[in-house]
């Protein structure tokens, strides 16, 4: 199936105080809907940049709670029926045949959530049905975590062209970046990760940290969860909820993440100066 691009070009007038007017192509990042289904039924629509549309359909599977074990993901394929009018933008998840799943609630849920993550969603004690709280000695140091913000930013090739995309990425204890990915919405990113790790083997595990370079969120700290991530590092600010959520399950919270310094919100026994 050909690759669709993560960009594309737009023509744009460029205005500003020291020239005249310009007309220029510029590029823009692409947004396309990606459907998945499920036993051959839709369960969501998501919006998302594509590329890696399977690791984004098994980190969505396991943070939703359609899964609870990457072993019961047989395949992960997308569309092949020629009367599909857009086959690239439909990725079939088949799982076991022992794997449970209730179509119904997840027509239901998950179509109405994929948007953001966790709308829908009543409360923090409701998750703990799905993933339990980390339970975990990973350990990381400052030093570490204040050197993110700058591999982030040089391994997001795709944001140095758009300006218009959310990256998230898994680190060692040490501050290695193992995977990143580029997408125009945050949850999305995460779940590129996450998936990435579930097919590679690694997830879930919590010998891994977590590292976002937008807001951390509730969707953002369940997703984690889900992939039994001990820590979570954002370049920008928490929510309430987050740092509520990372309280509750023993996940360490980090935010406004800069080379000179970072807010620790919960759980900071796990970063050592």
């Amino acid at each position: 199936m050909t690759k669709q691009p993560a960009s594309a070009p737009a023509e744009i007038t460029r205005y500003a105080t020291t020239r005249e007017p310009e007309q220029l192509t510029d590029l823009v990042s692409v947004e396309q809907p990606l459907e998945l289904r499920v036993r051959g039924r839709s369960i969501a629509i998501t919006m998302r940049t594509p590329g890696h549309d399977t690791e984004l359909a098994a980190g969505f599977a396991l943070s939703e709670g359609i899964v609870t074990d990457p072993q019961q993901i047989v395949e992960i394929a997308h569309c092949t029926r020629s009367e599909a009018t857009h086959p690239e933008n439909i990725v079939n998840l088949f799982l076991t045949s022992e794997t449970a799943c209730d179509l119904e609630r997840l027509s239901r849920h998950v179509f109405a959530s994929s948007s953001c993550g966790i709308c829908g969603k009543a409360s923090i004690e409701a998750i703990h049905e799905n993933w339990p709280p980390v339970d975990s000695d990973f350990q990381t140091t400052s030093a570490t975590l204040r050197d993110l913000p700058a591999q982030l930013n040089a391994a997001q090739s795709e944001f140095k062209q758009t300006g218009g995309l959310h990256a998230a990425a898994l680190a060692r204890p040490d501050g290695t970046l193992v995977c990143l990915r580029e997408d125009v919405g945050r949850h999305n990113a995460v779940d590129k990760v996450i998936g990435w790790g579930i097919l590679n083997g690694i997830l879930p595990s919590d010998d891994h940290l977590l590292v976002v370079s937008s807001r951390a969120s509730f969707e953002i700290m369940q997703k984690a969860l889900a992939a039994h991530i001990p820590l979570v590092a954002a370049i920008s600010a928490p929510s309430s909820l987050a740092i509520e959520f990372a309280h509750a399950n023993r996940q360490t919270l980090v935010g406004f993440l800069r080379p000179t310094g970072f807010n620790i919100y919960s759980h900071p026994q796990r970063i050592q100066d």
